[in-house]
């Protein structure tokens, strides 16, 4: 593995290092929010003038180029590295549920950067508001707010050829180094008869983890490492996969760098480097 994924001990950076650390992380944040509002400027027109085939394949290329630009552009700044192209094996492969782990929120851009055409399951909320959904809408993204209605849709995309990303946990990691799996990724892959890809996502950072304050400057550069694990044929017993595939993450993530759980109601320190021995710690 490269050398610049290999966690450390950060030393306690000097003023100057801070003031520049604070510019990369709240540039990276805009940029991003200026990345959203201009492509559902353009996204909200095209959702009615692309008919729907034209108008998924055109929102998700896009996507994907956008979130590739910029984690390139993080890394041009030196605010992130990323070591991501273990996902390119999945190029041209047939349909299947791609299910990373989810430490933070930046998880689903790290994944559909490197995976053009990925559906992605959302938030309803999100899919809904007027400047961040639009783009979503177009890509036809799939709501999460009704469970029949969200896995006819996910069948239907996985049927048309696509992979699509569910994460697991269904939410960021609550635990160290994963949460509670949920029933839907094997209910899901059951009924569309497609396999089930698991991925490691690992970092240094507790950056946008559960319980990290939006605007509080973790210590740069953040590393983020992406590994391809075990594929699971589709289930017959959903629960059963649940249990089965919670205790693969758990085994295969025991020794993996993952930052510690932070204290829901902030977090304590700008960096945290792991492994460690204690137990720790996305909403896409």
């Amino acid at each position: 593995m490269n050398d610049d994924v290999i966690s450390r001990a950060p030393d306690a950076p000097g003023r100057p290092r801070q003031v520049w650390d604070a510019l990369r992380v709240y540039f990276g944040l805009g940029l991003l929010g200026v990345l959203g509002l201009l492509w559902s400027l353009l996204a909200v027109p095209l959702y009615y003038l692309l008919p729907r085939r034209t108008g998924l394949t055109f929102g998700r290329w896009l996507i994907h180029t956008a979130f590739r630009w910029y984690l390139r552009t993080l890394s041009a700044i030196g605010a992130c590295r990323f070591d991501l192209s273990a996902l390119d094996a999945l190029h041209g492969q047939p349909p299947m549920i791609v299910a990373p782990n989810h430490p933070s929120l930046i998880d689903a851009v790290l994944v559909i950067s490197r995976l053009p055409g990925l559906a992605c399951i959302m938030k309803a909320d999100i899919l809904d508001n007027p400047s961040l959904g639009a783009g979503a809408r177009l890509a036809r993204y799939i709501r999460n707010d009704a469970l029949r209605n969200m896995i006819h849709l996910a069948v239907a995309d996985l049927h048309a050829g696509h992979h699509l990303l569910l994460f697991p946990e269904g939410t960021r990691s609550t635990a160290r180094p994963i949460g509670p799996v949920r029933g839907s990724v094997g209910l899901i892959a059951k009924q569309a008869q497609v396999p089930v890809q698991t991925v490691f996502i690992e970092t240094d950072s507790p950056f946008l983890t559960k319980g990290w304050p939006l605007l509080q400057r973790p210590l740069l550069p953040i590393t983020y490492r992406v590994r391809l694990g075990k594929r699971f044929d589709p289930p017959q017993d959903v629960q059963a996969f649940a249990v089965a595939i919670e205790a693969y993450f758990q085994d295969a993530l025991a020794d993996a760098m993952l930052p510690r759980l932070l204290p829901q109601g902030g977090a304590t320190a700008p960096h945290c480097a792991a492994p460690t021995d204690d137990h720790d710690c996305t909403d896409v």
